[in-house]
């Protein structure tokens, strides 16, 4: 497309140029708009924005209702938000499902992301033998796919996971699936990991993935969480907790 648009006349170029800019600003009034609406309710395919919105050129007000839709935080982001805060962690970890676990510490901060849509998890602690361990993930819902989203990168390789999660009917459970390239086969594989909350300020990770040897699934690591600082304030569109 931008070779195309390189290679037309400057006045045609400069028309693309404005509706193009015109389709952003209707985007941001649509996003904040639905920001402002009540986040504690699933995201509404039928509300129609104001009548004094001005729908860009070649947008139908269906189309406009179905990117406002999109754009609602739901139930599934407030479970995102009840992870905010600072967590401590007691690790446990296995190199073979045989081997007795190495024990560690590690300390998790998440916090809100653009008024609430999505959340960032930063992990500081150590791996046995390996040393310090830093990790961030940045994790969503999307409301057009139905899935929780997740990507995850750490300073123990240079890929980046990325994964889909379910939540249980009962809201205590999220389990995920991260899909990874192996160091040791090369392959792809894939790692499931275990999110449940066992109260309103606990909650523990399982971590299960295949043996490099057998292929088999085993838990690899499981992680206690205590939160230690919950957060204050709401949510602000740069992402920090105030």
């Amino acid at each position: 497309m931008l070779a195309r648009t390189f290679g037309q006349p400057a006045k045609d170029s400069l028309m693309k140029r404005t509706i193009i800019g015109s389709l952003a600003v209707t985007a941001a009034v649509a996003v904040s708009l639905a920001a402002a609406q009540n986040s504690a309710k699933p995201a509404d395919t039928k509300a129609a924005p104001p009548a004094e919105m001005q729908l860009p050129p070649g947008m139908t007000m269906e189309e406009m209702q179905a990117y406002m839709a999109a754009a609602t935080p739901g139930p599934m982001h407030e479970h995102l938000m009840k992870g905010v805060g600072t967590w401590t962690g007691t690790t446990k970890s296995w190199m073979d499902p045989d081997s007795a676990p190495s024990t560690g510490t590690c300390t998790s901060t998440i916090t809100a992301l653009m008024d609430g849509k999505f959340t960032k998890a930063e992990i500081d602690g150590d791996m046995p033998g390996m040393g310090p361990f830093k990790g961030m993930g940045l994790n969503g819902f999307d409301n057009v796919s139905k899935s929780f989203q997740s990507t995850w990168i750490d300073n123990m390789g240079t890929g980046m996971m990325q994964g889909t999660g379910t939540l249980s009917a009962d809201g205590k459970v999220l389990t995920w699936n991260f899909n990874f390239h192996c160091p040791i086969t090369k392959k792809p594989a894939v790692m499931r990991e275990v999110e449940t909350f066992t109260g309103p300020n606990s909650m523990t990770l399982e971590m299960f993935g295949p043996h490099p040897k057998t292929g088999k699934e085993f838990k690899m690591m499981e992680i206690a969480f205590t939160r230690s600082s919950a957060p204050t304030g709401k949510a602000t569109a740069t992402g920090s907790e105030r």
